[in-house]
């Protein structure tokens, strides 16, 4: 029988679907520590962002033959290693894309329209200074007209396309590769109305020169997206969103822009140094922060669920 260690957790429904195809599933969580000694007795494991899958421990276990990550990004596991001693790696791409992408919209809305701040202060001083905050907080700006930079135009890039363009913003989308996307846009019901808009990819340095607003999709690297150099392309009042990867904006040139009024707000879901994040950034006034949730919605998690249940009855098929 195929053992399967699901250490980070996994929706029941993904759970049912692997044991439905006789495979011994375990969500007793291992500690990082006692993984060497434990791990080589099961087939797979599944890991989300807490465990690491490093070429050390890849060395102590013979018998694993796959790696998941139930997500996206794949930092914690030394992928090419791991595929190089024939182990297959596996991530969900296609689950979480709505829910990074409505994160993002709600970000925006939240940075536009002071909201963090607001109900920060509300509940505070709400009764004794009403008149006060409501003058504070009354200087927002709308969404509408304004123009998205996307920078990785890849599953969520194209979602928080599809969204914003559905708000009347205009989106400007950067990637590594030249690509012409249809973005799809419908209303759902009985009268159903479909249609899609081309969008097609921009250079990198007309999205930092004509946005508006700028929101990251991209794999974590060893330079930040937006560092000094960068930062200085973009326009005045600019506001940066990033749900990617903690590091993709150099936080230490985050808060100098915030300060200096280069950057007029900002939403943080990832972090440097997770999950101790620094605490400028927790209390920084233009910051609307949440902890690493951007995958994290009742729906996604079922998602990532079949989509690696079905990943591991393509690679096993049935278990006898």
């Amino acid at each position: 029988m195929i053992k399967i260690l699901v250490n980070d957790g996994i929706h029941p429904d993904g759970k049912m679907l692997m044991e439905e195809a006789k495979y011994n599933v375990d969500i007793n969580k291992i500690p990082q520590d006692e993984l060497a000694q434990k791990l080589p007795s099961y087939d797979a494991i599944v890991v989300r962002s807490a465990t690491k899958v490093r070429k050390a421990l890849i060395d102590q276990c013979p018998n694993l033959k796959v790696i998941a990550r139930g997500g996206v990004g794949m930092d914690n596991i030394d992928v090419e290693y791991a595929r190089s001693k024939g182990i297959k790696v596996i991530n969900t791409p296609k689950a979480s894309s709505q829910a990074v992408a409505e994160l993002v919209v709600g970000h925006l809305f939240c940075i536009s329209r002071f909201l963090h701040r607001s109900n920060r202060e509300m509940p505070v001083s709400g009764t004794s200074e009403f008149k006060a905050l409501k003058k504070q907080y009354s200087k927002g700006v709308q969404l509408r007209g304004k123009t998205l930079g996307i920078i990785g135009f890849g599953r969520i890039g194209q979602e928080v396309a599809r969204l914003a363009l559905g708000l009347g913003m205009r989106v400007l989308a950067a990637d590594l590769y030249d690509n012409t996307v249809n973005i799809n846009l419908n209303t759902p019901g009985a009268d159903n109305i479909s249609f899609s808009i081309q969008v097609k990819t921009v250079p990198l340095s007309k999205v930092f020169a004509e946005s508006d607003y700028i929101t990251i999709h991209v794999p974590s690297s060893d330079k930040p997206v937006i560092g000094r150099e960068e930062m200085s392309q973009l326009k005045d009042g600019v506001f940066l969103v990033n749900t990617s990867r903690g590091g993709t904006i150099d936080e230490d040139v985050l808060l100098e822009a915030l300060d200096s009024g280069k950057v007029a707000g900002a939403a943080l879901d990832v972090f440097s140094n997770e999950p101790t994040p620094r605490a400028e950034l927790l209390h920084h006034a233009k910051i609307s922060v949440s902890p690493h949730i951007g995958a994290s919605t009742v729906e996604a998690q079922r998602n990532i669920g079949l989509e690696l249940a079905d990943a591991f009855i393509s690679v096993f098929g049935e278990s006898n």
